[in-house]
């Protein structure tokens, strides 16, 4: 660690972590991206598994923070896009396997008890 923040030597590559974006990932951003890389991938996994057929899923995030509280994150609202040519995926199928990402995603479940997450999709 120095006055820059800290780095960390993973299996694929480096990770420099800092408060600074010009150094490193904020930690805001690595909690995010590992919410939305474990529930997605659980995501499409489960997807698979129904055999509901897709192109492509994309996930965003909006992030709500508390100044008043060390600027805590609060609240992570994840956004599913599924591309697919068969315009006939029924809705129910997708909330389905929405559920089933949340309760098997071990990013949610570590933290469900202290932010908020919520979702939506929409199909394109």
């Amino acid at each position: 660690m120095n006055e820059n923040g800290c780095q960390t030597d993973l299996v694929y590559d480096e990770l420099k972590i800092s408060g600074n974006e010009n150094y490193g990932f904020h930690p805001c951003e690595l909690l995010v991206s590992s919410i939305v890389g474990c529930s997605g991938g659980v995501f499409r996994n489960i997807l698979e598994k129904m055999r509901l057929p897709f192109n492509e899923v994309t996930i965003s995030a909006q992030v709500e923070r508390n100044k008043a509280k060390a600027n805590r994150i609060e609240k992570i609202h994840l956004i599913y896009c599924i591309y697919a040519d068969n315009d006939n995926i029924a809705p129910i199928k997708i909330e389905q396997a929405l559920i089933l990402a949340r309760k098997n995603c071990s990013m949610i479940q570590s933290v469900q008890n202290s932010i908020t997450i919520t979702e939506e999709f929409k199909m394109k």
